[in-house]
């Protein structure tokens, strides 16, 4: 099990979990943050610091966000898999910081309606 990132952060990508994560596991998308499921040893450093209650344990998602359409638990596997600007996918890169922000996020994602304003 790994710690998922859910709607509330769409839009607002805040970053205090970035800063709080001791295994650098969070990525920056286009639109919002994404946890590298592989990445997670699930130490719970992230979610306290969300100033919007966006980062739920992997089987504590609220249903609304745990299910398709909407299901934020893949989002935050798809991630990792969609080709970025035609270079293939991120994978796993072993590190947010030396990545960067990346110019991708699955395609639901994209086509979401605003949700907020960037930080």
């Amino acid at each position: 099990m790994t710690y998922v990132i859910a709607e509330p952060c769409v839009d607002l990508l805040d970053k205090a979990c970035i800063d709080e994560c001791p295994v650098d596991c969070i990525y920056e998308g286009e639109r919002m943050l994404y946890i590298h499921p592989d990445e997670c040893v699930d130490c719970g450093a992230c979610e306290p610091v969300c100033p919007v209650e966006a980062i739920f344990y992997e089987d504590d998602t609220p249903d609304e966000w745990a299910n398709e359409p909407t299901n934020y638990t893949k989002a935050n596997v798809d991630f990792f898999e969609i080709d970025v600007n035609g270079e293939g996918p991120l994978g796993s890169p072993g590190g947010a910081a030396k990545v960067g922000k990346v110019a991708a996020d699955p395609q639901w994602i994209k086509d979401l309606p605003p949700m907020g304003e960037e930080h």
